[in-house]
């Protein structure tokens, strides 16, 4: 039965997952972000910062869960899916709101951005790139990793579906090896 045992999954290893590590520098920015261009006394300031937490720790607690329910990783995962594209709209707003123009998706700045973001997944990387850079930039920038950030994620989940509907989920597991063992 030891060795049946080691056909569940036990998931630690989140920190490895890329939509982890995106979602690690978005929160660093969004948490610098606020802090130099949004009054703390703004109702903005806290709902970004913790839009961007969500999103991280939600794909933590999913992750770990899924090792036993299926059901709950992905709705958890679907629930950081939906913290990441509530930041997105914050940080579109802030642009809209002040009059600053939003990269295109095509525009040389954003496929330019888009591949520091998948060159680089270090949160100091970006903090650093962020220091000599105007609010409009660093919006832009953390729009380009939040929409690869979901990308990521979706992929993910897809992933995880595409499994489960082969392999079945902890339960069917768990039938298994019982089965398994009465003989």
């Amino acid at each position: 039965m030891t060795g049946d045992r080691n056909k569940i999954i036990w998931n630690s290893n989140y920190e490895k997952l890329l939509c982890y590590q995106k979602a690690v520098v978005i929160y660093d920015l969004t948490y610098h972000f606020c802090n130099r261009y949004i009054d703390k006394r703004d109702r903005t300031f806290d709902q970004m910062i913790q839009a961007a937490r969500s999103g991280k720790q939600n794909i933590v607690e999913g992750h770990a869960d899924m090792a036993t329910s299926k059901e709950s990783g992905i709705r958890l995962f679907n629930i950081a899916r939906g913290s990441l594209l509530e930041l997105l709209e914050d940080y579109k707003d802030y642009l809209r709101v002040h009059n600053m123009r939003q990269w295109e998706d095509y525009s040389e700045e954003a496929v330019m951005m888009a591949k520091l973001g998948i060159e680089h997944n270090d949160p100091k990387y970006f903090i650093k790139l962020t220091e000599t850079r105007t609010d409009s930039i660093v919006a832009n920038m953390t729009i380009v990793l939040i929409r690869q950030a979901i990308s990521l994620t979706t992929k993910y989940l897809d992933r995880v579906c595409d499994n489960f509907s082969k392999e079945g989920g902890f339960r069917e597991q768990m039938t298994a090896i019982r089965l398994k063992s009465r003989g």
